[in-house]
C-alpha cells in the first residue's frame, strides 16, 4: 500500500494550546476539522503521548490558533518538536491569555476557544470532540497549508503527528558531526557550521546545534 497518497489530503496547520492547574501546553497540529456549523462543533487528533493531550484531557479545555503564512518559523520548530513537560514554549514569544489559556498573537489569523464534549479512542491517537464558545480574529493575513509547510518552508511532521512517516535519512560523512537538540537532525560536514545555519528538518537555528566528538 502507497501511504504516500495520503499526502494529498488537504490539511491547515494550527498551534493548540491548554492549561491545566497552572501547567501550560502547547503544540502544532495540522488535523482541526469543523464537525457541524450550528453550535459549532469542531475536532482536533493528538497522540497519547502528547503532553498537551494530557492537559487538555485534564482540563476539559482547549484554544486553537490559525497559524498564517508569515508565522516565525522558530514558532513552529519550538511548539513542533519540543515538550512542555520540560519547555517553557511560549516564553519567547507574545500571547495573550484568554480564560487562563496562552494563545500566540503572533503569526496567527485568530483564535478558537474550545471546550471537550467528547474524547474517542483512536489507537495511538485520541480524537477530541470540542464545543467552540468563543472566537477572535487578529488579521487577514493568508492561513498556512500543510503544503505550504511542506513545500515552501521544508517543514516535516513531528514523530506523533498522525502524517508522519518515517524518511530514510541521506547516507553522510564528514569531518563534523553535529546534532540539532530540538528535533536529533544529524548533519556531517567536512566545515564548521556557519552562523546563518539553519536545520533542514525542524528550521532551527545555529544556536540548536552542537558538535559531537
Amino acid at each position: 500500500m502507497d501511504t504516500k497518497i495520503l499526502r494529498n489530503i488537504s490539511y491547515g496547520v494550527y498551534l493548540v494550546s491548554s492549561n491545566s492547574e497552572g501547567v501550560d501546553a502547547g503544540c502544532v497540529i495540522n488535523t482541526l476539522t469543523q464537525v457541524t456549523s450550528e453550535g459549532p462543533l469542531v475536532s482536533i487528533s493528538l497522540n497519547k503521548e502528547n503532553y498537551t493531550s494530557e492537559i487538555i484531557k485534564k482540563s476539559h479545555k482547549f484554544i486553537v490558533a490559525i497559524i498564517n503564512e508569515k508565522i516565525n518559523p522558530n514558532i513552529i520548530s519550538t511548539f513542533g518538536f519540543t515538550s512542555s513537560k520540560d519547555t517553557d514554549k511560549f516564553k519567547e514569544f507574545n500571547y495573550d491569555v484568554v480564560n487562563n489559556i496562552k494563545v500566540l498573537n503572533e503569526g496567527v489569523c485568530g483564535y478558537l476557544v474550545c471546550e471537550v464534549e467528547n474524547i474517542v479512542d483512536a489507537s495511538t491517537h485520541d480524537i477530541i470532540i470540542a464545543r467552540v464558545v468563543d472566537t477572535k480574529k487578529y488579521n487577514d493575513e493568508k492561513e498556512m497549508t500543510y503544503r505550504y509547510y511542506h513545500e515552501l518552508i521544508k517543514g516535516k511532521a513531528p514523530k506523533k503527528a498522525p502524517t508522519y512517516e518515517k524518511e530514510e535519512e541521506p547516507k553522510q560523512t564528514g569531518k563534523y558531526k553535529y546534532v540539532c537538540d530540538l528535533c536529533g537532525y544529524i548533519l556531517e560536514t567536512d566545515e564548521e557550521l556557519p552562523d546563518d545555519f539553519t536545520c533542514p528538518l525542524c528550521g532551527a537555528d545555529r544556536s540548536h546545534f552542537t558538535k559531537v566528538e
